[in-house]
């Protein structure tokens, strides 16, 4: 009798050591950036998530020194059904953010320009070359609007410039529409999936490209 029970005891024994071992180990949390980018790709579907990528492109556009890329894309990813019109969405706002820029070059370059300016360390040089620019290649808006240079630049140097406000309008529009519709959207919409798979394995390297790509939009001043 003794045997039988120390042999079901055993048995028990057994069977929840096997139970324990087939349970799935629990998900390690995230850390550091790749907690950062998970945080991102949860929020982008609240409630707040587009008013929030409008004031982002707003100030990204006149004085906030970090490009709306970086919450534009983890929605885009998010929700790949409704890039086009949160591209569109992200447009309207960084015209709208533009003629604040505008404005701070036209009305108000001597006080809150230069104090911007220096905040940013932007070199004045680069800043007047793209007035002299402007001044006589207008044009130029729609080019550099959609590269990396920082769109906070472009829209102070042509209110610097005196370029038309309804052209400059124009220009904003069209070169915001290529970054955000055009290109994200589009890339975004056709290739989304192998994107964030790509994006998710490597996740650093992608980070070490963004700034390079910042660099660069600082180094093209001097050559677009």
């Amino acid at each position: 009798m003794m045997a039988r029970q120390g042999w079901m005891n055993g048995a028990t024994m057994l069977e929840a050591s096997m139970t324990i071992l087939d349970q799935p180990e629990p998900a390690r949390k995230p850390k550091g950036l790749r907690a950062l980018y998970a945080w991102m790709l949860a929020n982008a579907q609240g409630r707040h998530a587009w008013a929030a990528v409008a004031a982002f492109a707003f100030a990204e556009a006149s004085f906030f020194p970090i490009p709306a890329d970086v919450m534009v894309l983890p929605m885009m990813l998010a929700d790949r059904k409704r890039v086009f019109r949160l591209g569109a969405w992200v447009a309207f706002w960084s015209v709208a953010g533009g003629m604040l820029g505008y404005a701070i070059g036209h009305l108000f370059w001597e006080t809150a320009g230069l104090w911007l300016i220096h905040t940013l360390h932007v070199p004045l040089e680069q800043v007047e070359a793209l007035r002299l620019k402007y001044s006589s290649n207008a044009y130029l808006i729609m080019i550099q609007g959609a590269t990396p240079i920082p769109y906070k630049l472009v829209t102070i140097a042509s209110g610097l410039a005196g370029v038309s406000f309804p052209l400059f309008m124009l220009y904003s529009a069209v070169t915001r529409s290529i970054r955000y519709l055009v290109i994200e959207a589009m890339l975004v919409y056709f290739f989304g999936e192998k994107a964030q798979a790509l994006l998710e394995k490597y996740l650093e390297v992608a980070l070490v490209l963004f700034l390079v790509v910042l660099i660069l939009g600082f180094v093209a001043l001097k050559y677009l």
